[in-house]
């Protein structure tokens, strides 16, 4: 998948792989996406519920023998979810 941006969170666990994409997300335009780099399993739950949370959009998880490649699409909401809707 093609990325805009890489982040790389490997040797990093919970909660700083999620602080670090949202610090991330920030500098990026909206539609523009987001390869997490990561070896912390437990990527694989907290990503998509931080993407639920925040209204991101939580295009795919691969897994390869090195750890996560994660893909978040920057939504319109800047980070943060709107509760209007």
């Amino acid at each position: 998948m093609k990325a805009d941006a890489t982040l790389d969170c490997i040797g990093l666990y919970c909660p700083l792989p999620i602080a670090h994409t949202a610090k991330k997300l920030k500098e990026l335009e909206v539609g523009q996406v987001l390869e997490i780099l990561a070896d912390d399993e437990g990527i694989k739950e907290d990503m998509p519920a931080w993407c639920k949370t925040t209204g991101n959009e939580l295009l795919g998880i691969e897994e390869d023998a090195g750890g996560y490649r994660v893909y978040v699409r920057k939504s319109r909401f800047d980070g943060r979810a709107d509760l209007r809707e």
